[in-house]
């Protein structure tokens, strides 16, 4: 015999079938995390939390239970999703889309255009495929699940440094040998407009700049610094804005090599003279691309200043740093601050309040260094190191004192 009797209540069965009655909500438990067909996870925000007595939402961030002390209900899936593979044959067309791949790497940027790019694909017949050409050494290991159906590397010294006119000298053999059905650039400062531009120069195109909806027909572009909408047909070069299309995120592609001769006989007129020193904290949080960020954990804020100058990172602060008057209110990070884009992300004593992890959303790597193992920012990071804030910041500090005292004793 059983060890439980499970016992049925029909009133609270009726209660749950009759979705007018008075208790019908007080008794539904909705699903916050299920599986869908494709095996991917999905989420819904909205049912988070409950309705406290005084009429406020109220959200248990360790999803335990409800208001009225329910278990909540979660599909069970499998660890690690595989995602399915998407694969095309024989391309009856191309759609070539040209990242800026800074640092080596696709940017949030890259992976909107590609999915801008698979958007247009869908929109004509016949089966296309997405091209990516990569100019340089690459350390982008997700291709694939970017949404790269092939892919063209281009690799040499000259493509290693600042050379829009031989990039976009390749590209022009690249339009000769399988003229896509549409470019796709981003339109940014790290390379894309010049290179776009350039190429349009080559084959006689005029591009839609700064657009941002995009579809076979017709592109909505930004005008007059983002103050008006100009509407025109759509052109075979597209100057993408950010956010012009979802990325790719419920297929992954093949991201097949594909083998290109170069010839590149053209002396380029651009000369590249190296990077300039820049003074990382007159860079803007916006524009940073590592960011040493400091909260109420932190009370050596001579070494943590220091800190920043030594790893070559753009300071930044949560609200409670700013308010106590410790950090400039330009250096705020979140949503009643600054929204940050950053690949990588240092939070040294911020516990993470949901506008401060508002504000770093978007950022590719974060690392968390706090006393508090079960703080927000603990469970937002990569990676995380369950330290004090102040004596983590002296450690450092050491290491890179060794670390440079070696380098030149080397040089020596």
């Amino acid at each position: 015999m059983s060890e439980f009797i499970v016992r049925r209540d029909p009133h609270t069965e009726w209660i749950l079938r009759n979705r007018l009655h008075p208790e019908h909500q007080t008794l539904c438990v909705p699903v916050i995390e299920e599986r869908g067909p494709n095996g991917l996870l999905r989420r819904y925000p909205h049912r988070v939390g409950f309705i406290g007595p005084n009429g406020l939402k109220r959200i248990d961030r360790l999803n335990q239970a409800t208001g009225n002390s329910v278990q909540r209900l979660r599909a069970v899936g499998p660890s690690e999703t595989v995602l399915p593979l998407h694969k095309v044959e024989a391309p009856d067309f191309y759609m070539v889309v040209v990242p800026d791949l800074t640092g080596g790497r696709l940017t949030s940027h890259d992976k909107d255009i590609l999915g801008q790019a698979h958007q247009l694909v869908k929109q004509y017949p016949g089966q296309g495929a997405v091209m990516v050409v990569a100019f340089g050494e690459t350390k982008e290991e997700h291709f694939d699940l970017a949404g790269a159906d092939r892919l063209i590397v281009v690799c040499g010294e000259r493509f290693e440094h600042y050379d829009p006119e031989a990039k976009a000298h390749v590209l022009a053999q690249i339009e000769q040998t399988y003229v896509p059905r549409h470019w796709l650039f981003p339109d940014s400062i790290q390379g894309g407009f010049e290179i776009g531009a350039r190429l349009c120069a080559l084959v006689g195109e005029r591009p839609a700049t700064q657009a941002w909806s995009v579809d076979a027909e017709f592109s909505v572009c930004r005008a007059s610094g983002g103050r008006h909408d100009i509407k025109r047909s759509t052109p075979r070069v597209l100057l993408l804005a950010p956010e012009c299309a979802l990325p790719v995120d419920e297929t992954r592609h093949e991201a097949m090599l594909m083998d290109f001769a170069v010839e590149l006989t053209h002396a380029s007129a651009v000369r590249d003279l190296g990077a300039v020193a820049v003074d990382p904290q007159a860079v803007p949080l916006t524009e940073a691309e590592f960011i040493l960020s400091a909260g109420n954990g932190i009370h050596d804020w001579e070494t943590f200043h220091a800190a920043a100058a030594a790893l070559g990172a753009t300071e930044g602060a949560s609200r409670v740093a700013v308010d106590d008057g410790f950090m400039p209110r330009h250096r705020q990070v979140g949503a009643t601050g600054s929204w940050v884009t950053a690949r990588v992300y240092v939070a040294v004593g911020i516990s993470g309040a949901i506008q401060h992890l508002q504000g770093i959303g978007a950022c590719d790597k974060v690392i968390a260094i706090n006393t508090d193992a079960g703080c927000d920012m603990v469970k937002r990071a990569d990676l995380s190191v369950i330290a004090d804030s102040n004596a983590f910041l002296r450690a450092l500090m050491a290491l890179i004192q060794k670390y440079q005292a070696e380098e030149l004793k080397d040089a020596a």
